[in-house]
């Protein structure tokens, strides 16, 4: 495979492009200079690139300005020096688009409407759903919140689409998901119409497809029995058989079917779609495996994959469109890794990590029927996304999601297991700064809880690492994708050992040598808010400062105002120990030891603006010294923050880790 250069002057956007002004210092010195907070705050820039599956076109979905919104280029692969299409969606913004067959793409647009958020989960957007002919020059439009759900390929002129997912949640933490009814519909990309296909019941609420729009599977909670049940049909067939393993969730050994995300059934054997694959911890099993399910007898067959270290969470599928052969298993570790099923796959991942610079995670996203055109991408710690093109053999870079960020500017990211006090291995990455340690340490965690938190590239950690800080992720107890064990041992333990965790791995860094046990700080976002406000009260205190972001301060209240009342006992019982039963952040102000920055957005529809003034009240009157930031047009997902959004958080963070955490600053 060759390298060669092409004229992709507006996928390549510049700095010029973007406003910015960097250094024109040579490479070497802008790795040893911090970057700009102004390019840590940019918004994805080159968001996607696909080729369609004639492979006579590429769609870049892009930004051209830092305050700017996203458009739609689209160009031959024969010339790419300039573009057939440039596209917005004014006054919205298109916000994902893909090609589903090789006229049509498909995609959504957003706008925002409101200037608050009212209740839980209230966005403060509409949506559009949008579909593009090429060869007209010409949209079609559906109004509503739409996810695509199958491509429907026999069927160029027509997709599958579901209700109320255009934007799936990046944390997958609600455990209800999966279980509210949505309706699905064929949507007919020429008229903009739509014909219902199937509609979400009690009984089959949510439901899976294969890719003949066939509904395949269905996965409920029973109502008076509480148990888990997955139901499944034949293609072709209107009638429902159910899995004869069932699972009790008035008990919480069984939470993590429903809360790991994991199991369940991937897809389809391609040359038999009367076989299936599941994901699946069965007869005990600590970590879950592939199988393969034959929907015939409705027994489960061959174990294909299973490793000892971590689940298998995933499946992936060939890279050429229509062959839909399953060629790999992916289970978490030092990056996402895989098992393969694949030779000739395996092959082509091979030769594409020898030529990529830095590869890390990479994947083949869009490939044409033929296969001698696709895109790849690559992420990983000295990459924040990047697009290559491949064609007849060739390869050239076409973009990047922060082109202003030079590789030399980032840092490694090393992949650690530690042991607990308790004896339980945690697994988790350091990002390490440039220089030679024991550096000052900032402990960062995410949502969830149980989000498995691999790093592939993290842009606050890489935002901390870039000015000298060296930054830990823990997977603490209850994260998914390191078994069951792993998960369970998690449970009623907010605050608890899941806080031990945490702290013991900042123990275990010191012992190393790696962290300055004077110079420790928590930043956490979402839960990992809560574990920061946890963080200001431990005893022994490791911690000269916290910062939390988006946090869960008073749980019982977010509790009470959530609680379904017909949820199983365990699902219950696992909310109400997120801090209603044991520690609840609000009512450990009194014991604040360490001082606090607390910013939140002001229409975060997940973890609601009360927590922020609660806190703050109550945190004040108890006389404490923290600080306290409002992000004003600000939702809970990063992928909703704006540039100007990005900058006020970086801005505030540095300056205060600089300045006021603890004597001196960090």
């Amino acid at each position: 495979m060759k390298s060669f250069k092409i004229p992709l002057l507006a996928a390549m956007i510049g700095v010029s492009a973007l406003g910015l002004s960097v250094s024109p210092a040579p490479a070497e010195a802008q790795a040893d200079a911090p970057v700009p907070i102004d390019v840590w705050s940019l918004r994805t820039v080159v968001n996607a690139v696909e080729v369609s599956p004639d492979g006579k076109h590429v769609l870049v979905h892009k930004l051209e300005s830092k305050e700017g919104e996203y458009i739609m280029e689209i160009y031959s692969t024969d010339d790419l020096s300039k573009p057939l299409r440039r596209l917005n969606a004014d006054p919205m913004e298109i916000i994902q688009a893909q090609w589903v067959s090789d006229n049509y793409i498909f995609g959504t647009a957003w706008k925002v409407v409101r200037n608050r958020v009212t209740r839980p989960e209230e966005d403060i957007r509409s949506y559009k759903a949008f579909a593009y002919n090429l060869e007209e020059n010409k949209f079609s439009e559906l109004d509503g919140n739409f996810q695509l759900v199958n491509t429907m390929p026999d069927e160029p002129d027509t997709v599958l689409i579901g209700e109320g997912n255009a934007i799936p949640d990046p944390t997958g933490v609600d455990p209800f998901a999966a279980f509210r009814p949505r309706a699905y519909y064929r949507f007919n990309l020429e008229r903009g119409t739509r014909s219902l296909v199937i509609k979400g019941s009690e009984k089959y609420p949510t439901i899976s497809f294969d890719n003949q729009g066939n509904p395949r599977t269905s996965t409920r909670i029973e109502r008076g029995s509480n148990e888990l049940i997955v139901s499944y049909r034949m293609p072709g067939e209107g009638s429902w058989s159910e899995m004869a393993q069932k699972y009790d969730l008035d008990e919480y050994e069984n939470l993590y079917r429903v809360l790991g995300g994991i199991h369940g059934v991937q897809g389809f054997r391609a040359d038999d779609p009367t076989i299936g694959y599941v994901i699946d911890n069965l007869n005990g099993e600590d970590k879950a495996a592939l199988y393969e399910f034959d929907f015939k007898t409705g027994q489960y067959g061959e174990k294909l994959a299973q490793t000892n270290q971590a689940d298998i969470i995933g499946v992936q599928w060939h890279s050429i469109p229509g062959n839909n052969k399953m060629v790999a298993a992916w289970y978490p570790g030092a990056k996402m890794e895989r098992v393969w099923f694949d030779a000739e796959e395996k092959a082509l991942y091979d030769a594409l990590e020898q030529q990529i610079p830095y590869a890390h995670f990479i994947r083949v996203t869009s490939r044409s029927r033929d296969g001698n055109t696709m895109i790849v991408n690559n992420i990983g710690p000295r990459d924040p996304g990047s697009y290559w093109l491949v064609k007849d053999g060739k390869m050239a870079k076409l973009g990047s999601r922060n082109p202003l960020l030079n590789p030399e500017q980032l840092a490694d990211v090393r992949y650690i297991r530690y042991k607990a006090r308790d004896g339980l291995e945690i697994p988790g990455w350091i990002t390490v700064p440039k220089g030679e340690g024991p550096f000052p340490l900032i402990v960062q965690h995410n949502g969830g809880p149980h989000v498995n938190g691999m790093v592939l590239y993290d842009e606050i950690g890489q935002f901390l690492a870039n000015n000298g800080y060296m930054v830990f992720h823990p997977d603490q107890r209850i994260s998914t994708g390191w078994g069951q064990k792993h998960f369970d041992a998690g449970y009623g333990e907010h605050g608890l050992a899941m806080q031990d965790d945490k702290d013991d791995g900042v123990q275990y860094l010191i012992d190393q040598g790696l962290a300055d046990p004077n110079r420790v700080a928590f930043f956490g976002w979402s839960y990992g808010g809560q574990a920061a406000l946890y963080a200001l009260s431990r005893d022994p205190q490791l911690y000269q400062c916290s910062i939390a972001v988006a946090a869960v301060a008073d749980a019982e209240k977010q509790y009470r105002g959530r609680r379904d009342p017909n949820a199983p006992k365990a699902l219950d019982d696992w909310s109400q120990r997120r801090g209603m039963i044991g520690i609840n952040p609000i009512n450990e102000v009194e014991k604040v030891s360490i001082p606090l920055l607390m910013i939140h957005p002001d229409d975060d529809r997940r973890v609601m603006y009360y927590h922020y003034e609660d806190y703050k009240k109550a945190f004040e009157k108890a006389g404490k010294v923290g600080q306290f930031v409002t992000i004003e047009g600000a939702d809970h997902f990063s992928n909703t923050h704006m540039f100007t959004h990005q900058q006020q958080l970086y801005t505030k963070v540095l300056d205060y880790l600089k300045n006021d955490c603890g004597p001196g600053g960090l």
